[in-house]
C-alpha cells in the first residue's frame, strides 16, 4: 500500500441516489497568454463585440465569438430559467429564443464592470493549479426586464484573436421593482397624518398579524432558506408570511445535538443584506446561530409565526391560488387562533432534504436502551450521574457523516465506549483544508484574498457546473495533499475513504447526494488514536435487546444506539405534509438536469405556485435572490406563472 500514492489509493464515490444527470468534469483546454497583453483592452474589446450583435440582433455571429466548446450559463437574465448551453450553435438558438413575444427577456447591453479594484479585468487560471490562464472580467448587463450582473472567461486561441470560453449572466434586479438599498431607502418620517396616522410599532403590528391583508407568499420552515427568501422579498415588495412550528425563531438549530458548530468558516455564511460581526467566531455554535437568526427577524423586520401548524392546503388552478389553513398557538395562554390565507405562492423551506433515512433493519422495538431513530433525535450525550463515573456505558453509531462524527464525539468526550458503523465509504476533509484550500481562494479574511461577499459568490457560480467541477477534483487533491497524515490514519485503522463522485470532493456529494463526508473538527483523530472504534463496510443483521449483530457475526452490545443515516429526497416531505396529489405534481429535488444546473431547487417545480427553497447558508444567500425574482417576476405578469 506504501508505494501506491495516497490520492489514488483513495477510490471515486460515483453513487447517485436518484436519476438525476452526473456532470462530467470539463477538460481544460490549452491556453496561453502573450507578454504584453493587456488584459482590460482584451475585455472591453470582447464585449463591444457582444453589443454590436446584440444591436444588431445576430445571434449567429454573437455565438461565434464563443470557443467550439464555449458556455453560456444564464440565471434568468436571458430566459425565466436556470440555463447553460454550450457550443456556438445551441448559443445561438439559445439566444433567439429570447426575440420579443416569446416570454423571455432581450438582452440589451453589456459592460465592463471595473467599479472596484478587485472587479478590473485581470489575468487569472480557469483551474486550480494555474496551469491554463485566461483573462477575467466582470460585466453589468441591460435587459428588456431588468439589469444584472456578469462574468466572462476569455482564452487566447493562438492566432491572435480572444475567444469566450465561458458567459455567465444573472438578472439582479428588475426595472421599476429596485430593491430600497442606499439611495433609495425609505425616509422613515411622515407628519400631517392627523390622529390615525399610524406610526412605525403600529404599522409594524398590522404588517406582522396580516388583519388588513392577504400574504401573497407563504413560506413554510424559518431556518436559513426560509428567513433569506423572505428577506429578499421584502426588499421586493411582496407581502410574505413564513411560519414555523417551533416555539422561537432558531430552534430548529438551538434542538439539535449540544455540540454541534457549523462546519463552514463564518465568511462563507454572511447573510443578505446582514453579514455576521467582524468579532464572530470563524466556525459558529448552533445556539449562536438561533440566536442571530431571532435577531435577523427582528431587525428586517420579516413577518414570522412561530409555534404554526399547517392544517390544510389546497390549490385552485382557476384561481392560480392555494388555500391554506394555520393554526397559530399563543406562546402565553395556550390559546389557538384559525387563520386561512390565499397565497399565490407557497415555498417549501423545511430544510435541505426530506424525511428521515432510517434503514429497515430487524429487530429495532426490542432493544432495551436508549435507540435514536435519527441524528436529529440525539438532544446530546450527558455526563455519567455522580457515584456512576466508572460504570461502563457503551454507544454505537449508525453512520460515518458530519452528524455521526459530531454524535460520536460527544459521547466519547462525556464517558462512553463508542463505535461508529460505517456502512460506506466517506469523504474526509479537515476544516482547515477547507477554509484554506477549498474556500480560501475566494472567501477569506486574509489581505490577499479577501472578496466582497457578492463578488465572491458572482465569480464561483459564473463557472458552468462541468468547468467547476474539473475545478473541484484538482481542489481536492490539493486538499488530501494537505491532509495526508489525517488520511493515513484513517486508512490503518480500517476506516473507508473516498474522494468523491468523479472525485469531485464534498462539495458534489453534497450537491448530488445530500450526504456522504465528513469535514473534520477532531473526531478523525479519535478514530485514529482508537477512542472511537470503527466497524466499517458491514451491514446489521438485527437488533437485539442488548445491542447489535452484525452481518459477518460479531456483536455489538450497546446502552444507546444513535441511527445518524441522513435524509431523503426533499420531495418526500411534500408528500408527508401534502400528500400524493400534489408531490406527484412536483419534480425530485437537487442532483444535476441535463445542462449541469441543479434541479428543481430555486426553480419551477412543476406545479404551479410551488417552490422548493433549501440549501446551507452560502446557497441560500445567493440562490434565494433568484427564486425571489422570479416571485416578483410573475406577481407582476413580467413571467409566465407556472
Amino acid at each position: 500500500m506504501a508505494s501506491v500514492p495516497l490520492a489514488d489509493r483513495l477510490r471515486h464515490d460515483n453513487r447517485i441516489e436518484d436519476d438525476s444527470f452526473n456532470v462530467v468534469p470539463a477538460v481544460f483546454p490549452e491556453t496561453s497568454i502573450p507578454a504584453g497583453t493587456d488584459a482590460s483592452k482584451v475585455a472591453h474589446d470582447v464585449v463591444e463585440a457582444i453589443n454590436k450583435s446584440l444591436a444588431a440582433k445576430d445571434y449567429t455571429g454573437l455565438a461565434a465569438l464563443f470557443t467550439p466548446c464555449g458556455q453560456w450559463r444564464d440565471h434568468l437574465a436571458v430566459s425565466w430559467d436556470f440555463r447553460t448551453v454550450q457550443g456556438p450553435a445551441k448559443i445561438a438558438v439559445f439566444l433567439s429564443s429570447a426575440a420579443p413575444g416569446k416570454q423571455q427577456q432581450q438582452l440589451i447591453h453589456f459592460a465592463i464592470d471595473a467599479s472596484q479594484p478587485q472587479r478590473q479585468p485581470a489575468q487569472a487560471s480557469l483551474d486550480a493549479f494555474g496551469k491554463h490562464p485566461c483573462i477575467v472580467a466582470y460585466t453589468t448587463l441591460q435587459s428588456s426586464v431588468g439589469t444584472g450582473r456578469g462574468v466572462v472567461r476569455l482564452i487566447y486561441t493562438g492566432d491572435g484573436t480572444w475567444k469566450i470560453y465561458a458567459l455567465y449572466t444573472a438578472l439582479q434586479e428588475l426595472t421599476g421593482f429596485e430593491e430600497p438599498l442606499g439611495p433609495r431607502r425609505a425616509k422613515g418620517a411622515s407628519h400631517g397624518g392627523g390622529r390615525n396616522m399610524k406610526n412605525w410599532k403600529e404599522q409594524r403590528e398590522e404588517d406582522l398579524t396580516f388583519t388588513l391583508t392577504e400574504p401573497a407568499v407563504l413560506i413554510l420552515g424559518a431556518g436559513q432558506g426560509g428567513l433569506t427568501l423572505a428577506a429578499r422579498l421584502k426588499m421586493l415588495g411582496v407581502p410574505t408570511l413564513v411560519v414555523d412550528r417551533e416555539q422561537r425563531v432558531g430552534d430548529n438549530w438551538r434542538g439539535r445535538y449540544r455540540q454541534l458548530v457549523l462546519h463552514d468558516p463564518i465568511w462563507f455564511d454572511h447573510m443578505p443584506y446582514l453579514n455576521f460581526p467582524a468579532f464572530w467566531p470563524i466556525f459558529t455554535p448552533k445556539d449562536k446561530l438561533g440566536d442571530f437568526f431571532e435577531a435577523y427577524v427582528a431587525l428586517l423586520e420579516l413577518n414570522v409565526w412561530t409555534r404554526t401548524e399547517i392544517k390544510s392546503l389546497a390549490y385552485d388552478a382557476a384561481a392560480r391560488r392555494y388555500t391554506v389553513t394555520v393554526e397559530r398557538t399563543d406562546a402565553g395562554s395556550g390559546a389557538t387562533e384559525t387563520r386561512t390565507f390565499r397565497p399565490q405562492h407557497i415555498v417549501q423551506a423545511t430544510g435541505h432534504s426530506g424525511k428521515k433515512n432510517m434503514p429497515a433493519v430487524p429487530g429495532i422495538a426490542s432493544f432495551q436502551g436508549e435507540l435514536l431513530c435519527h441524528s436529529s433525535e440525539f438532544p446530546g450525550a450527558q455526563p455519567p450521574p455522580a457515584g456512576q463515573e466508572t460504570k461502563v456505558r457503551r454507544a454505537v453509531v449508525v453512520g460515518s457523516c458530519n452528524s455521526g462524527h459530531d454524535i460520536a464525539q460527544d459521547l466519547y468526550e462525556n464517558g462512553y465506549e463508542v463505535t461508529m458503523v460505517q456502512r460506506s465509504s466517506t469523504c474526509v476533509v479537515s476544516s482547515k483544508a477547507i477554509a484554506d484550500i477549498g474556500l480560501g481562494a475566494l472567501y477569506s479574511e486574509s489581505a490577499q484574498a479577501a472578496l466582497p461577499v457578492d463578488d465572491a459568490d458572482l465569480l464561483l457560480w459564473s463557472a458552468p457546473t462541468n468547468l467547476s467541477k474539473a475545478v473541484q477534483v484538482q481542489v481536492t487533491q490539493l486538499e488530501i495533499e494537505h491532509d495526508a497524515e489525517l488520511l493515513q490514519g484513517l486508512e490503518r485503522v480500517g476506516f473507508a475513504l473516498d474522494r468523491g463522485t468523479d472525485g469531485a470532493g464534498l462539495f458534489f456529494k453534497y450537491f448530488q447526494r445530500g450526504g456522504g463526508y465528513y469535514i473534520d473538527v477532531g473526531a478523525s483523530q479519535l478514530i485514529i488514536e482508537g477512542k472511537i472504534k470503527v466497524k466499517s463496510g458491514q451491514a446489521i443483521a438485527q437488533v437485539t435487546a442488548t445491542g447489535l449483530d452484525m452481518a459477518d457475526g460479531t456483536q455489538m452490545p450497546a446502552d444507546i444506539v444513535v441511527f445518524a443515516t441522513g435524509y431523503q429526497n426533499m420531495r418526500t416531505q411534500t408528500r408527508v405534509l401534502f400528500g400524493d396529489a400534489l408531490a406527484d405534481e412536483t419534480r425530485d429535488v437537487w442532483g444535476f438536469d441535463a445542462e449541469g444546473e441543479f434541479r428543481t431547487m430555486w426553480r419551477g417545480s412543476g406545479q404551479p405556485g410551488y417552490w422548493y427553497m433549501g440549501g446551507n447558508l452560502a446557497l441560500a444567500r445567493y440562490f434565494g435572490k433568484f427564486l425571489a425574482l422570479q416571485i416578483k417576476a410573475q406577481q407582476e405578469g413580467l413571467m409566465p406563472y407556472a
